[in-house]
């Protein structure tokens, strides 16, 4: 099985080990499932503006069959590790085990816990694939070369986005100060062996959603719940409205990237009809026409291609990644509010203890306890928010200021084809 080196993918080309661009028939009869990659397509949606102390990157790929396998490069300064610069090969499963550490974790309760990676999603891309190698024997070498390049970049594009969230929850954690030092991120980041993970059975499922269905009916009780501090209070009303908004604002624009791929795929249908038209006609000035008309279609659905992918990186990408966000944001403020009613219930148990002249040492005990959580989640908490709304201001402002340079290059781009090609066309230049 030939790898195939996708590193310049960025600039829109595919080589091979050899470097060089691989035969349609090298490519078809490779298996389309294996690609790798040396880099990841920037996803600005954390500030990451700190110490060099910890760096963490994804530096290779691999995508086979049914996994994607990721080589997690670390250069730290940090006494905590064995040594300055290390490797290692991780899957997807070894992220969500990370995950599920940190946020299993009670001393990480007054903490918002970085949103898991989601899980590899090349279905699509793969059915395509499978069904253009089945109706390879039905299309000219030159269709088929088309349609394979063009199914090619949707596969990399989808697959670079996925390294890039990977990466992106590596390097949120190695920037903060308390989870670059968990044991269970140091062991993820240094232990060269496969570390045994496996995914969720399907007991283990069902147990996630009955604890999420748990909470979410927890947090109605609580909703009634007075809090005693104004901060905590319209933080919890603010993130309840502002995550509406932005799951509806995400559904949106990725309604609008796929409008977009539709309108991109309407031209290369334009395109193809003009160029089979052509080849009936009989006058050769016409069918030169109808060519000339093809390619300036071809070339708008690369444009539009383009616009497309950008939209939905800078935009939808960031907007489901901070909807997420938002969400770990809300479940802290759930395990505060669970905190304060625990408070709560053991004050009161505290007084029943006293009135009865019964178990008083340990009412007392229970309620210091309590009293202790609730202090601590609460001074943690209000720092953790106050980074969550300067780092989403700060992304959002980066990601819509590069977006709107792309989006009037790309109509300046947009622009220039369309006169050029109406100045050929009437010149009869074509």
């Amino acid at each position: 099985m030939e790898d195939i080196d996708v590193s310049g993918a960025s600039s829109g080309k595919m080589q091979n080990g050899n470097g060089e661009h691989p035969s349609p028939s090298a490519t078809s009869e490779a298996d389309p499932d294996e690609h790798r990659t040396h880099r990841t397509e920037e996803i600005s949606n954390v500030d990451l503006s700190g110490d060099n102390s910890l760096v963490v990157d994804i530096s290779d790929a691999l995508s086979e069959r049914d996994k994607v396998k990721y080589t997690v490069h670390t250069k730290t300064s940090l006494k905590h590790f064995s040594k300055p610069e290390m490797s290692v090969v991780r899957e997807h499963d070894e992220f969500k085990w990370l995950h599920a550490c940190l946020e299993e974790n009670e001393n990480y309760a007054g903490f918002i816990i970085p949103p898991p990676p989601p899980r590899p999603d090349f279905d699509a891309s793969r059915e395509k694939l499978q069904k253009l190698g089945e109706g390879e024997a039905t299309m000219t070498k030159e269709e088929f070369q088309k349609m394979k390049q063009e199914l090619e970049q949707e596969y990399l594009a989808t697959f670079k986005k996925t390294v890039a969230m990977h990466e992106v929850f590596l390097c949120r954690l190695a920037a903060h100060p308390i989870f670059r030092q968990d044991p269970n991120f140091t062991i993820f980041l240094e232990y060269e062996q496969d570390l045994s993970v496996r995914g969720k059975n399907k007991k283990e499922k069902v147990g996630s959603i009955w604890k999420r269905f748990t909470q979410s009916a927890d947090e109605v009780l609580l909703s009634g719940q007075k809090d005693v501090d104004e901060f905590f209070d319209h933080e919890r009303n603010y993130l309840v409205e502002y995550h509406g908004h932005i799951k509806d604002a995400t559904s949106k624009a990725d309604r609008i990237a796929r409008l977009r791929k539709n309108t991109a795929d309407t031209y290369t249908k334009i395109a193809g009809n003009l160029e089979k038209l052509a080849t009936h006609e009989r006058s050769k000035e016409y069918q030169k026409y109808l060519l000339k008309v093809s390619d300036a279609f071809e070339k708008l659905r690369k444009l539009e291609a383009r616009v497309a992918t950008d939209e939905e990186l800078k935009q939808s990408d960031s907007l489901s990644y901070f909807a997420r966000d938002t969400q770990a944001a809300k479940d802290l403020l759930y395990r505060r509010m669970r905190c304060l009613a625990n408070y709560e219930a053991a004050n009161k148990n505290l007084e029943r203890s006293r009135a009865r002249n019964k178990d008083v040492p340990k009412a007392e005990s229970d309620q210091q306890e309590a009293c202790k959580k609730f202090e601590d989640i609460t001074g943690v908490a209000r720092g953790e928010l106050q980074d969550l709304k300067k780092r989403r201001v700060f992304a959002f402002k980066k990601n819509l200021i590069e977006l709107a340079e792309l989006e009037t290059k790309h109509a300046k781009a947009q622009l220039a084809l369309l006169n050029s090609t109406i100045a050929a066309l009437k010149d009869g230049n074509y």
